[in-house]
């Protein structure tokens, strides 16, 4: 029977993907669920999960639903799905009530429909559980399961639903998939799924292409142009906030760098433009929060660099794994400085608000919304944390963690986004839009279309539609955009862009802020391992003596790695261990040859009859390292 399953399986692959073979493990994961085995695949980034899930279900008689968290995850699978012939749908936000009807009953009614993708937020839905029923489900995957773990890093209340789905379906194998997972979580997972029994298959998260590099360093956007110098191809930019994307996308692309910037807080529409542009090398570096790069598929990224650092190795670790799909060489840098690490304890700080302000968020929540005691389950609302937080005086952080925390207590949760119309609302008028049109005559026609086009523009914000405006001016919508931000951004008006923002749901009545239950025990835990993983990412930044593929793949577990000959810290040992004397002969040879204009080979094969090959190439790794030589890829 394996053997007939190993061949059915390889013949899916081959009619639908193309592939003659599978890679390392992917047959054996895929071969458990047909088994009918609860299963649990760790998968590095770009290590073929969606194969795993996608080419059992298809040898399986009917419907498998897939949970993930990502939108942009889901339609980029949908679409390749279709693109193959394979029919598959998908429940996400933004789509209307006749859309979702049509999706929920092609799967519960059409045979050929294979896959189903739903955030985890649509498993509490009562319609949902309602249809779920009649659905002929013979597969559960689960995409990103780190995030039902309480213990890991992204831990997401919603994931506890699927043990629920599982009990409707007792005999549907279910298949957990995540590229970073501790050991304590690869346990959890499988607990908080109802696994039959523990079945975990594991590929060495080690990536030996990829060479991990640590920099203190106060000027980071200028060691970022160099390092962008240094490595030719594309590449990926991480920082913490929205705001910072646009100034370091701006500041390379005045250095020549044709860059731009990606965030949650963008329209879908311009999400997808950015993305499609970075995939396609018309933009070489897209500079994103971590809302970019889950799922996305793109192999030839030579560099990813992070100007803040994360707060958890779990995410930098997924994050770099996105450099080098290919398996060429390929680097993930991680600048940082002093108040980096000041950083990383307040967020831990916020990460944890007290109990009694949690509880005086739920309540300020309810008045704000005028929920009346007793009442308001299900009551739907759009959630402006930004306007929230400087409304109660707190941080943004604090506030969102303080829902998450009233999510966890079950009382009221974040779903998926609601789309809103963009808006302006004109800051100068009179005498002072005049002159604005007088000395930027290049704008004055679009402001003139603005007033033609919108009342009350003066008084308070009003909606606006960029495809009309464009229809209207005889542009494209970009241009629109374009005028729109040039206006914002001289303090003409105030543009907010078509954005997402999230909703939130309230589970239950409205109930006295004392009667909402946090167990102490649990919470205290949770932030201690919270400190743990910030104390991770303090000693991988800190340590420079170890190999940092070493120190990362010790975090994961595997605890017997071979250096890897490349980082910064292997670079420095390199360093070490020529003699001082040695060292400044072979450098001053090398910077010399250098000068004359010859590459790395010819320098080498120059040096090879008077000194060991292993001192040279470890004074060449140091001086490349440190920007004092340079060869041409």
């Amino acid at each position: 029977m394996k053997n007939e399953d190993s061949q059915r399986v390889r013949r899916i692959l081959k009619q639908y993907w193309g592939y003659d073979g599978f890679r390392p493990l992917q047959e054996d994961i895929i071969l458990s669920v047909l088994a009918g085995n609860d299963t649990l695949a760790l998968l590095p980034t770009g290590g073929g999960k969606s194969i795993c899930f996608q080419v059992p279900a298809l040898a399986l008689e009917g419907l498998c639903i897939v949970v993930s968290p990502l939108i942009a995850l889901m339609k980029d699978q949908v679409a390749h799905l279709k693109a193959r012939g394979i029919k598959a749908a998908a429940l996400y936000s933004g789509m209307n009530y006749s859309q979702i009807q049509d999706a929920v009953q092609n799967v519960m009614f059409d045979p050929e429909y294979r896959f189903l993708y739903v955030s985890p937020e649509r498993l509490q839905t009562d319609t949902f559980r309602v249809n779920l029923e009649k659905m002929p489900v013979k597969m559960i995957a689960v995409d990103e399961a780190h995030c039902i773990s309480q213990w890991g890093y992204d831990f997401r209340p919603p994931y506890l639903e699927i043990a629920n789905v599982r009990k409707v379906f007792p005999d549907a194998p279910v298949l957990a998939l995540t590229a970073t997972a501790t050991p304590e979580v690869v346990k959890d997972i499988q607990y908080r799924l109802d696994f039959k029994k523990e079945n975990v298959f594991q590929k060495s998260f080690k990536r030996d292409n990829l060479t991990y590099f640590v920099v203190k360093e106060e000027d980071k956007n200028g060691r970022m142009l160099r390092i962008m110098q240094r490595y030719p191809g594309t590449g990926v930019v991480y920082v913490r906030n929205r705001r910072k994307t646009a100034e370091v996308a701006g500041f390379l692309r005045e250095h020549g760098i044709p860059a731009d910037f990606y965030h949650a807080g963008l329209d879908p529409k311009t999400r997808d433009l950015r993305q499609n542009d970075w995939m396609t090398g018309k933009t070489r570096v897209i500079v994103s929060t971590n809302a970019f790069g889950m799922g996305i598929d793109k192999p030839d990224v030579r560099f990813v660099v992070h100007i803040d650092t994360p707060d958890s190795l779990e995410a930098y670790f997924q994050e770099a794994g996105r450099a080098g799909r290919d398996e060429k060489p390929a680097v993930a840098i991680l600048l940082y400085d002093s108040n980096d690490l000041r950083q990383l304890s307040r967020n831990l700080t916020l990460s944890f608000p007290p109990m009694d302000k949690i509880r005086e968020v739920y309540e300020d929540l309810c008045q704000y919304y005028r929920i009346e005691m007793g009442t308001g389950k299900n009551t739907i609302k759009p959630f402006y944390i930004e306007q929230h937080a400087k409304r109660m005086k707190m941080d943004p952080v604090q506030l969102f963690n303080a829902v998450r925390f009233l999510e966890k207590a079950g009382v009221i949760a974040l779903s998926e986004h609601l789309r809103e119309t963009s808006q302006i609302h004109f800051k100068f008028n009179g005498e002072e839009l005049m002159t604005y049109e007088e000395n930027h005559p290049e704008e004055a026609e679009f402001v003139k279309l603005l007033l033609r086009s919108y009342g009350g523009v003066f008084t308070q914000y009003v909606k606006i539609e960029e495809r009309t405006l464009a229809l209207r001016a005889e542009m494209t919508e970009e241009e629109v955009a374009g005028h729109l931000r040039t206006l914002h951004q001289a303090g003409v008006l105030s543009y907010q862009p078509q954005n997402e923002i999230p909703l939130i749901i309230f589970l239950q009545d409205r109930m006295p802020e004392k009667h909402i239950y946090f167990d102490p025990a649990v919470y205290e835990v949770q932030k201690s391992k919270a400190q743990e993983r910030v104390e991770a990412v303090r000693e991988y930044v800190a340590t420079t003596d170890v190999c940092r593929s070493r120190l990362l793949l010790r975090y994961f577990g595997e605890m017997k790695s071979p250096a890897c000959g490349q980082c910064d810290a292997c670079l420095q040992t390199g360093r070490k261990a020529v003699s001082d004397k040695k060292f400044q002969t072979i450098s001053k040879r090398i910077l010399a040859l250098h000068q004359q204009g010859l590459q790395e080979k010819a320098i080498r094969d120059r040096l090879a009859t008077q000194y060991e090959e292993e001192d040279v190439l470890n004074v060449m790794r140091w001086l490349i390292d440190q920007n004092k030589i340079f060869f041409k890829k």
